[in-house]
């Protein structure tokens, strides 16, 4: 047994410290089955101080240090790797909402709290917390704030980034920044919250966050909308952002291949909708006034009216308009099910990357083509928040491939793609992050200036390599 596990009991007890080999596995291994690695032991903290503690133990044994939240991300950013002395320092014990302070409309909530619970305690309040994805039953926010997480609702409310007020974290020292309190306007000095913020742990671990919270919506009408052309997408997009303004709240776009992909794994998903067109839209406008009431009415006539228009004009096929809170849920419910029906696939490639809205659809129609041409029979999941420019642009096997396709294909493919996404000066990674996955294409990215900026924070801050190395920088 290493000498820093005694040293961990002491500081957290017995129930802090896993070091048997059947408690660790869950931990060393990715969401995906990806990426896996070893880890002297798990630290589970309570507290910051005695977060403090552990990064206090790692530096005097020159053990790094692997911060996780939910083990829900998708590119190996919370996973150990390497052969170095690593312990995982799992928050999944620092879960408590601190305060809920509804005359500020803010939160402070610790970094292991599940997104869920979050968003059901402040639901309980009479209000709303926007943050929204797939993995929200088992994501933490410790997690959403260092991968900067999207998700369904960034249209209208922003990234994670946009919606948090300050940060707790302990840095690579030992010592506590904290700025939890909840000023909406603080322009004193460098902004070392959004530092943090996106940082995968490599910067600091946050603790606690202090977030935005908003009048909740009294109800929601949402559409399903067949149609071929991705240009049309984005006139429709713009049409319903001038006529619903900041009631349009999210804009998904899911491939017909993405749809059959899911129906095959869940086919209690299936509707007829799905094989009207080359895409199906899924379209959600808020509603904040009572129902029946004349801006209840309108945003009703806003989501009716533009989708009748568009299809007299023949732009789309058809359409199917929710008529329940039980129908809408239906709905998000195939958008989600479209990642779990992907992770049941032998194998597959993952890029989550972004554009100006106006670049979509050329990057769409080129890089399908050149994939098409050069990989006979490769299935393009194509999915993902059309309205704030996020593709979630995924690769399968052919059917019948062999059972290594994608291994043996895998460097390939993701050439053809990293190439197209700086051809139509997109990013690499939208909400996901870099972790492991992209770390080596992220110089190619970011440039030599940008990537030099980069490796000096994280020296200044970091300079014995303590905090989550080998993850966003080589």
């Amino acid at each position: 047994m290493h000498a820093i596990i005694q040293r961990l009991q002491d500081c957290l007890g017995p129930a802090g410290v896993l070091f048997e080999k059947e408690d660790l596995a869950p931990y060393c291994t990715d969401w995906r089955g990806i990426f896996s690695g070893t880890a002297l032991a798990v630290a589970l903290p309570k507290t910051t101080q005695q977060v403090a503690e552990v990064v206090q133990l790692c530096r005097a044994f020159q053990v790094k240090l692997i911060p996780q939240g939910g083990n829900t991300g998708l590119c190996g950013g919370a996973t150990p790797e390497g052969d170095d002395p690593q312990i995982i320092l799992s928050l999944k014990r620092l879960h408590q909402i601190r305060e809920i302070d509804l005359e500020n409309q803010t939160i402070t909530v610790e970094a292991g709290c599940i997104l869920q619970t979050l968003q059901e305690k402040v639901a309980a309040s009479g209000a709303f917390f926007p943050l929204s994805l797939a993995a929200q039953g088992s994501c933490t926010i410790g997690g959403n704030l260092a991968t900067n997480a999207g998700g369904i609702n960034v249209l209208r409310y922003g990234n994670t980034r946009d919606i948090c007020l300050g940060i707790e974290a302990v840095l690579a020292s030992g010592e506590v920044y904290s700025q939890l309190k909840g000023l909406r306007k603080d322009n004193t000095g460098y902004d070392l919250k959004n530092l943090l913020i996106g940082s995968e742990g490599t910067l600091g671990i946050i603790t606690a966050g202090v977030f935005k919270l908003f009048t909740a919506p009294l109800g929601h009408y949402a559409a399903l909308v067949a149609i071929d052309d991705v240009s049309q997408m984005i006139a429709l997009l713009q049409e319903l952002q001038r006529r619903a303004g900041n009631e349009l709240c999210a804009f998904e776009m899911m491939s017909r291949e993405s749809l059959e992909l899911t129906i095959r794994h869940f086919p209690q998903y299936n509707r007829p909708i799905f094989t009207a067109g080359k895409y199906t839209l899924l379209i959600e406008l808020a509603n904040f006034e009572e129902e029946h009431s004349p801006t209840s009415t309108r945003v009703q006539e806003v989501l009716e009216g533009s989708l009748e228009n568009y299809l007299v004009k023949g732009a789309i096929s058809d359409a199917a308009i929710a008529s329940s809170q039980a129908q809408v849920n239906e709905f998000w419910g195939i958008r989600h099910h479209i990642t779990l029906a992907q992770a049941k696939e032998p194998g597959n490639i993952k890029f989550d990357i972004s554009f100006a809205i106006s670049k979509i659809a050329g990057f769409i129609e080129s890089t399908d083509a050149l994939l098409k041409e050069q990989f006979d029979g490769v299935k393009i999941i194509n999915f993902g928040h059309l309205g704030d420019g996020n593709l979630h642009y995924n690769l399968c096997a052919p059917e019948g491939a062999s059972v290594d396709y994608i291994a043996n294909h895998e460097k390939s493919l993701t050439e053809v793609v990293i190439a197209q996404i700086q051809l139509f000066g997109g990013s690499i990674s939208a909400e996901h992050g870099i972790g492991q996955l992209k770390r080596d294409y992220l110089f190619q990215h970011r440039g030599g200036v940008a990537y030099q900026m980069m490796k000096d924070i994280k020296k200044a801050l970091d300079p014995e390599n303590l905090l989550n190395p080998k993850k966003v920088l080589l």
